[in-house]
């Protein structure tokens, strides 16, 4: 017999060369340029600091792994306990209440609530934007429990008891009463099967039970984070033969006595995007709610809540376009072919500045908004507001599907694939676009607001014409907007058109208003074209792609 060796001389097929290793240990605020400007821009420059120390957090490779398993190992759920007691139990990885509890604990749900003040949102808003580039489906209990402070405030009674334990900075999972608990998270049920965004159309009822309660039967068709300590839910109300109209009730999921209340899961969606966040079918079985706001008035009240779950629409798909130009990116800076890195060959270069380019755009008018939040009191900022939740949420959170493949792309096989995080983002992307009201809703509600209150538009041409004369090309863009809009034939069926415009000019000026006309001149080269469009990795000759993907970088501060 032969005197073999072991191991084989065979046995060492390869040695792995010529793949970026994962990126960690990066400062997420420090690498991010437009962020850093929006900030100091829009008033947040107070925040810098906590800004900075918060960025070096997200990019901790013991934060970025828990994003990972928060979406491998998905939530499961128990309708019985193995006696056979209805429980309604929603179980998650642990890594999941961490990132809860890292969220809650820095005050993203409710910082500028309890800490109102100049920058306030603009300082919430860029924490909340890092922290979704490490794990986005956890942030919806997160948006839910921010959102539901405007409207809550409508029952002094209910604000007074749970105003409190929604704004603590705590984090409390078990699965028992508010009233044994310090601190809460809100969720929210709309939608029914027969209506979707149409919710007048809901059949779920509310009786009057004579002691300020309501007792609610029915389903609703989507309610996420089911996990969530009480719902804000909408109902019709019921009085004997009269029906009462569309109202808003908190439903809490235990009573205060301590006994569950009957609000059952029928079972837990299976989602494409958004996994590590349980999202429900669920049917109300008699169950207690208190009036918020004004019986008839369940639109109005809800919608308070609705317009910020909007902006945070826009904060997490602009976080979601940073991380896959980050991804992207860092991995040509790692990556040889043909000779020399992905990052140095000019093809390469044009659509890893178009997708920062992207970025700059939407960070800058997602920021504003945050402005403007922080200024409600004041009638051209609250006009501006109504408008840009509407015309942001519809553009961003619709241009990051494709952004999101067009990055993936860029890493090539590897970017389908689940372990890198470029799948996630893809996966995600939709999301924002289709929940709390897809791109028609939108592109309709800005027709609403318009017609409702013609103010609102006339607020935001305003603005957009203080830069007139910074550019032909975006001056050309305005007096066409304006000759579009003041066609009043067939808006409805123009509506998209007519909001892509609204903001690809706002976003032109606001870039333009900035602090770096080489953004500006890029955008607008790249953006205002006669489809109001444009193809990733066309932009014309002349455009500064190596500031654009310098600003891009992430490990360039």
């Amino acid at each position: 017999m032969p005197d073999h060796k072991f191991p084989s001389e065979f046995a060492c097929t390869h040695e792995v060369f010529n793949q970026s290793k994962a990126l960690t240990g990066h400062n997420l605020y420090a690498g991010d340029a437009a962020l850093r400007e929006a900030v100091q821009r829009y008033g947040g420059h107070w925040a810098e600091d906590d800004l900075q120390r918060y960025g070096e957090v997200c990019g901790r490779r013991e934060w970025i792994e828990r994003g990972y398993d928060a979406n491998e190992f998905k939530p499961t759920f128990d309708s019985h306990d193995r006696i056979g007691n209805r429980i309604d139990l929603v179980r998650y990885h642990p890594s999941y209440h961490q990132l809860m509890q890292l969220a809650l604990s820095e005050g993203l749900h409710s910082a500028p609530w309890t800490d109102p003040g100049p920058g306030a949102h603009v300082a919430r808003a860029a924490k909340y934007y890092l922290h979704s580039q490490v794990e986005a489906g956890h942030g919806c209990p997160i948006t839910m429990t921010f959102a539901s402070v405007p409207s809550m405030r409508l029952n002094p009674a209910l604000a007074e008891e749970w105003l409190p334990k929604i704004t603590d900075r705590g984090y409390d999972s078990s699965n028992r009463p508010y009233t044994d608990k310090s601190t809460v998270t809100i969720g929210m049920g709309m939608t029914e099967k027969q209506g979707g965004s149409d919710v007048r159309a809901n059949t779920t009822t509310a009786v009057p039970g004579g002691d300020g309660t309501y007792e609610l039967v029915g389903h609703k068709w989507f309610t996420s984070a089911p996990m969530c300590d009480a719902f804000l839910v909408l109902a019709q109300v019921e009085r004997g033969t009269t029906p009462g109209g569309l109202s808003c009730f908190l439903v809490p999921r235990w009573r205060p006595d301590g006994s569950k209340n009957p609000i059952q899961v029928q079972r837990l969606k299976n989602k494409a995007g958004n996994v590590s966040n349980a999202s429900s079918e669920i049917e109300l079985r008699g169950a207690l709610g208190w009036l918020v706001g004004e019986e008839r008035r369940g639109v109005n009240a809800i919608i308070e809540m609705v317009a910020v779950t909007r902006f945070d629409c826009m904060i997490g798909s602009s976080a979601g376009q940073r991380q896959a130009v980050v991804q992207a990116i860092y991995h040509a800076s790692q990556r040889s072919a043909f000779g020399e890195t992905l990052i140095e060959q000019p093809l390469m270069r044009n659509v890893l500045a178009d997708l920062q380019l992207e970025v700059e755009g939407s960070v800058a008018m997602t920021m504003r908004m945050a402005q403007a939040f922080d200024h409600l009191g004041e009638e051209r900022q609250q006009l501006s507001m109504r408008l840009g939740t509407a015309v942001g949420k519809y553009w961003i959170c619709k241009r990051t599907p494709h952004h999101a493949y067009e990055a993936m792309e860029c890493l090539g096989g590897n970017g389908v694939i689940e372990n890198f995080i470029t799948a996630r983002l893809y996966r995600d992307a939709p999301i924002n676009a289709i929940w709390e009201g897809s791109g028609n809703i939108q592109a309709l509600d800005v027709l609403r607001a318009v017609d409702k209150t013609p103010a609102v538009l006339t607020n935001w041409l305003d603005e957009i014409e203080q830069s007139r004369g910074a550019d032909t090309r975006l001056d050309r863009a305005i007096d066409g907007l304006k000759k579009q809009l003041a066609d009043r034939d067939q808006l409805e069926y123009r509506a998209r058109h007519l909001v892509d415009q609204l903001a690809l000019t706002m976003q032109c000026h606001l870039l333009a208003q900035g602090s770096r006309s080489a953004v500006a001149e890029a955008f607008i080269a790249s953006r205002l074209d006669a489809r109001g469009a444009h193809n990733t990795g066309t932009l014309p000759a002349g455009v500064d792609v190596n500031m654009l993907i310098e600003r891009g970088n992430p490990l360039v501060s």
